[in-house]
Order: C-alpha cells, then structure tokens, then sequence
C-alpha cells in the first residue's frame, strides 16, 4: 500500500473516531507539503470542518493529535490555518527504496490472459512523398503510447494503414512515366521514397504551368484547373487503376515498392514499428460493402444522383457522403473498411487513432458511423489528436517541396550530437564505434524527447538547436545522468562498496534525500497517469524532473567519499534505481540511454 493510501485511511478513521462521521476516500486531499513549511504530506481539513462543528485549524490540530498517536508513521505534524502538514518516520523511506531496489520492473506491470488489447493506429503514411516532420511526431507519439499502454498491464497490437491509391498517389506515377526515362533508386541512388516524392512536386510544378498558359488562354482559374492535360490524364490513371488495368497497376506496385523500402529504413531509424500494416487499395472495397450493407439496413440513404449518405443531423452534425455518384469510395469508407477488416482480426477492446487535430470532425463522424453499423468499440473509439508540429521557420507544404524531410532531420539531428558531444568532451576515452553509438542515441533522444514532453494536444515549435543542449529540459542532459550515476555505480563496484541499505537503519536522511525517495515512489502513478490521459508528456517531465532533483542532490552530497556506511550504501541504492527508473521512463518515451559518456 502507498503512503497516501495508507494515511488517507488513517484520516478516514480519525474523522469516524472523533466526530462519529463517515467520509471515504475521494473527500480526503492528500498533497506534497510545500517546500517553505515542514513536513512531507499534507492533509486539507477544510472537507472535515463541517462534522467536527469547529474551525478548519482546531479540527487540523485534533485529526494532527490523533494521527501522530494511532498512526506509527507520522513522527510529527504542524498546521496552517486548514492545512495538517504531516512528517513521515524516516525509517518508511528506507523501507520504501528497498522495496523499489527489489523490483526490477518497478512501476510497470505486465499483461494477463484476461487484460483488456488496445490496438493503435499510427503513422498512416501516403505512398506519393517521403515521411516528414508532421509524421514525425506522429509515430513517436504512437509509439510511446503504445510503450505506456504495455507498462499499464494491457495487451497492445500497432497498427499503420498506408493510404496506398487515389488521385495523389496517380499524380506521382504520370509524372514518372512523362518525365522519369525509366529512373530507379538504383540507377539514382535515391531512396525510394524520396525518388516518388520529387515526381509528385515534378507532377504539380508542371499542373501550375499549364494552368498558367489556360488562363492566358481566357479560361477561368476553376476552368483551366479542371482541364489542364496534367490532371486530366491524372483521372484517367485512376479510373484505369479501379478498372485493374494491368499496366497501370504494375507501375504502381513497383513505385509503391520503392515507397516501402524507404520507409522501412526511416521506421528502423526512428525505432518504430507495426505488428500488423493494412492498406487502403485493400480495404476500401470492404468500406463499399459495409455502406451498402447500412443502405440495406436503412441506416444511410441513396440521393437522386446515386451517392450514398449518412444523415447525422440527429447526432448534431450535418449528412456525410459515403459513396460518390459514380460508385467510388471517400476517406470515410475506407476507414469503415479498415475497422471491418481490423475487428475480424483482432477482440480489439479498445481502438486509438494517433492522427491529427485537423480531423476531429473525422473522427466524431467515424465514431457514430461505426456504432450505427454495430461496431461494440465504435463509439468508444479514441481519436488521439495532436497539434501541429512547425519548425521556427514556419510551415511546410509538400507539393512546394518546402518539407522538413525526416530522413534529413534525423541525420543532421546526430551529426548536431555528435558535434556538440565532442567539442563538451562527453566521447572522450570511447571507441569509434561507442562514439558513434552515443552519438545516434543523443541525437535521436534529442529530437523524441523535445516532441513528447509537450502536451500532444498543443500545436509545437521544433527547434533544433535547443533540443540537443546538454543543460534543461532535454533528452541530452537526462541522458548524461544516467550515464553519470552509471559512472559512479562502477566506481563503487572498483571500490567494492556495498550498496544495499538496512531499511532500520538509523539515519538522518537530508530533505533532498526523503524528496528523491517520493519521487522514486510516485512513478507507479505516473505511468497510470501517462496511460489515463494519453500523454508522454507527462513520463517526460516526471523523468526530467528527477534527472534534475538527483543533480542538484549529487552536487550537494558525496556519495563514494561518504564515510558512513550505511548512510553511503544507502545513497549508492538511491543513485542505482534513480538511474534504473530513467532507463525505464525513457524507454516508455522510445528512448535510449547510454551507460557511459
């Protein structure tokens, strides 16, 4: 049981004992004690006043008395104005570390038969351009969660769909058949993705010009757009590819092909990964025949014309077209389909989409479609929607070719670590290898950490060069943490200095000492947190907050000089699960951390 479990009961009979009323345990506040007044937790009396017939101060003072004589515990207490700030015995702290020593998955738990599977989806890449910076974030946001919702005791399966058809990714191969003279990442030795990519800006740079010289021509903007040759030949790409055209659908399972392989090696960079991807050329079939199976039931209704709609105005939103006149499928019914497709291959208990805040209304669509057509999940369904990430020089748009390629970002983001280690002295005595190694792990720790520990919901700044300082709030500096406790762990190893702690000890423990204890005890609660709200923010800045309390703590005490004992084995303890708990909180971030720099 915690220590707030235990003295929120304690409270709980106080209040009964000495006022003969019942209260449970969501009246009870429980908060750390502010740093200008003694104590380790404090009670809020004011819920209590009212039973007790007396002022918030007189009742603090009587729960305080009570407490201190019925509850072993609490060696002391004092109080301000309605607040009972309580100091716990020394020798719980003790005990607290050893129990965290003694668990080597401490604050994780693992899944059980009967734990609940929640599948993710993220990523969902197009097959016409390269991963970029908005991707970025949103594969290290899936991810992470993922990580948390395992370390929460439940059964995870990741997903990816790749919107592999449609207009966009035809816009790609025309451009490449017009103007590629049989071009291959091997005869380029360009990336895959990169190759499709540049054909999809080549596809728009030439649509603008023959737009331009339309007009000029006298036709209107809407006109000369609808009838320039680029798009017009487009269209006809894509009705030959629904047909199953057999050259048409041969050059776009080679260019998707070269997509793949060059997202593969970004994914492997970035050290994400899917146990299961689906793609929309596949599922947007199944999205057709769910519609016409909800036409058939009466819960969408066929216009004049022959589209197919939802009529969502009972649910306070507008009609929703599902099918298109001529028969072809939107977004919407090829995540009908992809749902269908992901329930039949999964008891999925719980379904979470990392996409975008851009399409909320989406996803409150999707929701309700999903229920009406008897998906148990549907209108359950999680939309975990992020805010856009920009870098300080403002947008990106990939049809301009102004996108910050993820590709490039990683590799500039470890050459940057590599650098900035080097010239501070962090690879000094290291192989090449070991340097190259810390390198790739500062660099890429740089660039997860600055993303994750922002509130997902916010729209963010990525700023290159702040995010690989080796001083605050950056994976650099809690990297170098760790590897400095892991310096100090093998010092003492050299040293053959004993590191467990006699939890009855009689030590006086420093403030700083009992608060990096608390710190250490509450990460349980902080990987429940993490996994209530969705957010990796809130390991980041638990982890970020410890790696700078053990600093602060380090500078202070000495820890192999200590002539102490026990006092010394007790802070060796400390400094090893400090480091065992960052490995663990950057791990649920994606997150590597060095054992030397």
């Amino acid at each position: 049981m915690s220590i707030e479990a235990k003295i929120t009961q304690a409270v709980i009979t106080a209040v009964k004992e000495l006022y003969g009323a019942d209260t449970d345990a969501k009246t009870v506040q429980l908060q750390k004690t502010k740093k200008e007044f003694e104590g380790d937790l404090t009670v809020v009396v004011f819920p209590f006043a009212k039973a007790a017939r007396k002022g918030p101060e007189q009742a603090a003072n009587e729960i305080g008395e009570y407490l201190k004589a019925n509850e072993p515990l609490i060696t002391s207490f004092n109080v301000i104005k309605g607040f009972l700030n309580l100091s716990i015995a020394q020798n719980y702290w003790l005990q607290s570390l050893a129990a965290i020593n003694a668990n080597d998955t401490f604050g994780t738990a693992s899944a059980t038969e009967e734990s609940p599977l929640v599948m993710i989806e993220y990523s969902s890449p197009n097959t016409n351009k390269p991963l970029h910076l908005g991707h970025i974030r949103n594969n290290l946001l899936g991810f992470s969660l993922g990580e948390i919702v395992k370390a929460n005791g439940q059964k995870l399966v990741k997903t990816n769909i790749v919107n592999d058809r449609g207009i966009h990714i035809c816009k790609s191969m025309l451009a490449w058949q017009k103007f590629g003279n049989g071009e291959t990442p091997a005869s380029s030795g360009k990336k895959g993705d990169h190759l499709v990519g540049d054909y999809y800006v080549k596809f728009d740079q030439e649509y603008k010009a023959q737009i331009k010289e339309l007009m000029a021509q006298g036709q209107s903007e809407e006109d000369a757009k609808r009838n320039a040759p680029m798009i017009v030949e487009a269209q006809e790409m894509l009705r030959k590819w629904e047909a199953g055209d057999e050259e048409v659908r041969n050059l776009w399972k080679t260019m998707n092909g070269w997509v793949y392989a060059g997202f593969d090696e970004t994914y492997k960079k970035m050290g994400v990964d899917f146990d299961k991807i689906y793609y929309e050329s596949q599922t947007y079939l199944e999205g057709k025949s769910k519609v016409e199976e909800g036409l058939a039931k009466g819960v969408f209704y066929r216009r004049e014309d022959g589209s197919v709609w939802a009529d969502l105005t009972n649910d306070g939103l507008d009609e929703k077209l599902l099918l298109r006149a001529d028969g072809t499928s939107v977004y919407m019914t090829q995540d009908i389909g992809t749902a269908k497709l992901r329930f039949d291959d999964f008891p999925i208990d719980k379904m979470v989409y990392v996409v975008g805040n851009e399409q909320n209304y989406h996803f409150q669509v999707l929701s309700i479609l999903l229920d009406k057509l008897g998906f148990k999940w549907g209108k359950d369904l999680v939309h975990f929607s992020y805010g856009m990430v920009e870098l300080p020089e403002g947008k990106m748009k990939s049809r301009e070719g102004t996108v910050v390629d993820a590709d490039d970002l990683i590799e500039e983001m470890v050459g940057t670590a590599r650098e900035t280690s080097q010239e501070l002295g962090k690879l000094d005595g290291c192989t090449e290898e070991e340097a190259e190694n810390i390198a790739r792990m500062v660099g890429l720790g740089a660039l997860k950490y600055f993303i994750l520990k922002v509130d997902p919901r916010k729209n963010m700044t990525f700023n290159p060069k702040e995010s690989i300082d080796f001083n605050g709030n950056t994976g650099p500096f809690i990297q170098y943490t760790h590897a400095r406790i892991k310096s100090v762990l093998r010092k003492a190893a050299d040293m053959q200095l004993v590191a467990t702690v006699d939890a009855d000890a009689a030590l006086n423990l420093s403030e700083k000492e009992i608060s990096l204890v608390q710190m250490l005890a509450d990460f349980p609660s902080i990987v429940k947190e993490a996994g209530d709200e969705y957010s990796p923010a809130v390991v980041a800045n638990y982890v970020y907050d410890l790696a700078k309390e053990y600093n602060q703590f380090y500078h202070d005490h000495s820890i192999l000089k200590e002539e102490n004992e026990q006092l010394r084995a007790f802070r060796l303890t400390l400094s090893r699960n400090i480091a065992k708990v960052i490995k663990t909180g950057m791990s649920l971030l994606g997150i590597e951390v060095p054992e030397r720099m």
